[in-house]
This record gives C-alpha cells, structure tokens and sequence, in this order.
C-alpha cells in the first residue's frame, strides 16, 4: 500500500484519480472522502448504488465494471461516468436510461487491447462498429474517451506496447470523429500494478484500488 498523498504526489496534475472503492467499507471510503477524494469507482452496479445512498452527495461515482444492458437503468442515475461502454447495444441502452432520466451522461469507450479472452472491448483494429454507434446519434451520452485495461502480467513491456495501443486508438479516433469535440480528452487506462507505465503512455485518468485501500476484499 501507499498512503493516498504519496500516489497523488506520483500523478502528475493533467491525471485524475479514480479511487478504486469495489469490495471496500463505507468507513474506508468516507476516509479517503474526508482527505479530498471524490471520484470513486465500483465494478458491481448494486453495490454502487447502495453506497450512493449512504455517502456524500459530491462524490462522483464511475461505474468501472462489465455492464449488462438490463442493469443499466439502475446504474445511469447514480454514475457520473461509465467507463465499460463496449457493444452498440450497451450504449444504446445507457442513451435511452439517460434520456429517462433526462441526463447525459459521460462514457468512455472500452477497448480490448489485452491479449487475454476474459477483457471485454471494442477492436483495437476495426472502428466498423465505433462508427455504427456514432450514427444513431445518442444525444444523452457525453463520449468523453477511451478505456482500456492491460494483460495482468509482469511484462513491462507488454503493458507498455498495450497502453501504446490504446493512446494510438485514441488518437485515431480524436482525428477521424471527434476533432471538433473539446471534452473527448479522456484515456483511462492504468491500475494500481501499471499506473505509472501508464502515464508514461498518456494515460489522463487512473484507476487505483489495492494500492489505495490494500488487498481486496470479498
């Protein structure tokens, strides 16, 4: 573990800190709140939505996790940002709970730029389906960027070439949808093992549990 000013002091200022909260106490998070954290990330929709009820109202909640369509009408009212958007179908449905609610909400497009089967994501190498997304013109979701997570190995270098991938995506995109659009400024990538590689990359946004809050709990 590293203590929460020693991780803020190694994340430069252009970088934002997602405190990865899944799995931990309401006490845990109030801690980490009441030291100027507020954006906080949960993987299970239920039990962002509890906490939602429990905490501080100014916390921003980032939904981190896989998404299933028929749960996101329980997430959209509470997240902030959805980072897993990564199927036509899942946006769309995330567009029409927003729209519900009239809200628009921030998404980021999630990528697989893993070599492991487990990591959900748009292809890294075919905007074909980026594109169909784009054109039905989901006015309630605010695309803010990309997310993407690396193979859990101790390959530096293979992180290091995933993290490249993603930046490259990014770019890509910026340049042939997005140049005319300010906030599509966002690549999330980087977690408690890899987040300083990832900065090295040009991650703008970091997601960091373990090493805020220690080994999960489950």
């Amino acid at each position: 573990m590293k203590s929460y000013d020693e991780i803020l002091e190694s994340i430069p200022s252009n970088v934002q800190l997602v405190a990865v909260s899944k799995t931990k106490p309401v006490d845990a998070i109030k801690a980490l709140y009441d030291k100027g954290q507020r954006v906080f990330g949960e993987n299970r929709v239920q039990e962002c939505v509890e906490k939602s009820e429990i905490l501080p109202k100014d916390i921003q909640w980032h939904f981190i996790g896989h998404l299933q369509s028929k749960k996101a009408k329980h997430i959209v009212p509470v997240a902030s940002m959805i980072h897993s958007v990564d199927s036509v179908k899942l946006a769309a449905e995330i567009n029409k709970q927003a729209a519900r609610h009239d809200k628009q909400i921030d998404v980021l497009l999630q990528f697989h730029i893993a070599d492991e089967e487990s990591k959900y994501g748009f292809s890294p190498d075919n905007f074909e389906l980026i594109e169909e997304l784009l054109s039905l013109d989901l006015v309630n979701l605010n695309i803010r960027g990309v997310m993407g997570m690396a193979t859990f190995t101790e390959d530096s270098a293979q992180i290091r070439a995933e993290f490249k991938r993603l930046k490259s995506c990014f770019e890509s995109l910026k340049t042939s949808h997005f140049k005319d659009k300010q906030d599509f400024d966002v690549v999330s990538m980087g977690m408690s093992g890899d987040y300083l590689i990832a900065i090295e990359e040009g991650s703008t946004m970091v997601r960091i549990g373990s090493l805020l809050f220690g080994a999960r709990n489950y």
